[in-house]
């Protein structure tokens, strides 16, 4: 059998299992969890794979489920990427009334392409063609969001690292893994291959500690924290101009406390933000500046304030050789007006998809049928696209990558010129990110 012969075996399989592709993506879509809560989702995903018949590992103490099928002929590990985690949008109309989760990033299609994918190649016994290993993991906690509940976590051991893909990369999953595709929802055509380059970022969580006086009766004994945070903010608006165009900076805080009763002068605000960047040193660059800024809000009020840094993720970089192959693959499947170029293009969110770029070749395809992302207007336009195309793509890829002694995976791995030389030299880098420093006024005027 030729590899065109088997490509059409596998989308003859994935058009047989086209509803119950579709109706696994409805039925996580409706019910939505965020990051390292998604038990309920991940117990979806583990229903599909005894059904299929498959072994896989699960993970008690936070969702996660990888399966694995050996082809039994040496090659790379493949691995096929669904991220199970939903975001917070209280305004989206079919958002958790408790929650207020919901797939408003279109994960839920990921983890329909990823079984539908893992159905199609048991079906169509297209293993027998390929050689390596197929991967079929389940990842958590994808979007950066809720830091106080990991933070928790980390505390009491559960995790180590926010970021789902650094902490499975951590607890070992990725070791035989040598190349990850997934797909995303988004793009202006059906299909693309996908950014260049996106943001990575640092994440900051910080505290203004003043002194609490009362507001009407002695407002002059106390230091008003909120209005040290005020000005900390103001002065990171005042230094925008000097982050570079190039650099795509992007710094957005929030307060996520501003105080406890009106009447009281507020002696604990907490804001928490990020800092993104193109790459690592001009997001330390813009982090220094930022830090400036802030304790500059504290000095000027006679407030303390309290600067933690906790690991966001590496800027990601999708390979270049398998983004070219994609598009081969999309063009196949629709057509030449339909698919996106490939080109400079820079995206300026954030993805652990760049933790796992930084030691490996990593593809984050973009499949269309949706508008809107993170916001009240996030609506699924297209299902058939988004799902049944999404799994299409995924199939037809692996195909394309293990096929023929899996000679294309091999070359494409063997090209590769990773950050890190290994996951320990990562991880360091990683665990020296950590850090949390107090600055009073004494600090600065000795």
């Amino acid at each position: 059998m030729d590899l065109q012969e088997l490509k059409k075996r596998l989308l003859d399989c994935i058009d047989k299992r086209s509803d119950e592709i579709a109706e696994l993506g409805r039925r996580i879509y409706d019910n939505p969890e965020t990051g390292y809560k998604e038990f309920k989702t991940a117990n979806m995903v583990a229903d599909k794979f005894r059904q299929l018949g498959v072994n896989f590992a699960q993970l008690e103490d936070i969702p996660g489920l990888k399966m694995t099928i050996d082809t039994g002929r040496e090659g790379p590990g493949l691995a096929v990427l669904g991220e199970l985690d939903a975001i917070v949008c209280r305004e989206h109309p079919h958002s958790d009334r408790k929650t207020g989760a919901v797939h408003a990033c279109g994960h839920n299609a990921q983890i329909a392409a990823m079984i539908g994918t893992a159905m199609a190649i048991l079906d169509s016994e297209a293993a027998d063609k390929l050689s390596g290993k197929i991967h079929f993991i389940a990842v958590p906690a994808e979007e950066y969001i809720e830091i106080a509940y990991r933070m928790e976590l980390r505390k009491n051991k559960i995790i180590k690292y926010l970021g789902g893909k650094p902490e499975l990369l951590y607890r070992g999953w990725f070791d035989d893994v040598d190349l990850c595709i997934k797909i995303h929802s988004g793009g202006k055509k059906k299909m693309s291959p996908g950014y260049k380059t996106q943001n990575g970022c640092i994440v900051k969580r910080i505290r203004y500690i003043g002194r609490a006086a009362h507001a009407g009766g002695s407002p002059h004994s106390g230091i008003n924290a909120l209005y040290a945070a005020n000005i900390g903010l103001m002065a990171i608006n005042s230094i925008r101009e000097t982050f570079k165009e190039s650099d795509y900076i992007r710094v957005h805080p929030i307060i996520t406390k501003g105080g406890d009763v009106v009447n009281v002068i507020p002696s604990d605000v907490r804001i928490e933000t990020y800092i993104r960047g193109k790459t690592i040193q001009a997001i330390e660059e813009a982090n220094r500046k930022v830090d400036r800024a802030l304790v500059g809000g504290a000095i000027a009020l006679g407030a303390q304030v309290e600067i933690e840094d906790i690991p966001g993720y590496f800027p990601c970089y999708n390979d270049t050789n398998l983004q070219r192959l994609a598009r081969k693959v999309m063009v196949e499947l629709s057509n030449e007006d339909e698919v996106e170029k490939i080109g400079e293009y820079h995206g300026t969110g954030s993805t652990d998809m760049g933790d796992l770029s930084t030691l490996m070749p990593v593809l984050e395809a973009m499949v269309g049928g949706v508008k809107g992302g993170h916001s009240q207007d996030y609506e699924i336009t297209d299902p058939h696209n988004l799902y049944i195309m999404g799994t299409k793509l995924l199939a037809c890829l692996t195909a394309e990558l293990l096929y023929d002694d899996a000679a294309k995976a091999k070359e494409i791995v063997r090209n590769y010129v990773p950050l890190f030389k290994s996951k320990e030299e990562y991880f360091k880098y990683v665990d020296g990110l950590f850090r949390k420093r107090i600055y009073n006024e004494g600090d600065i005027f000795k």
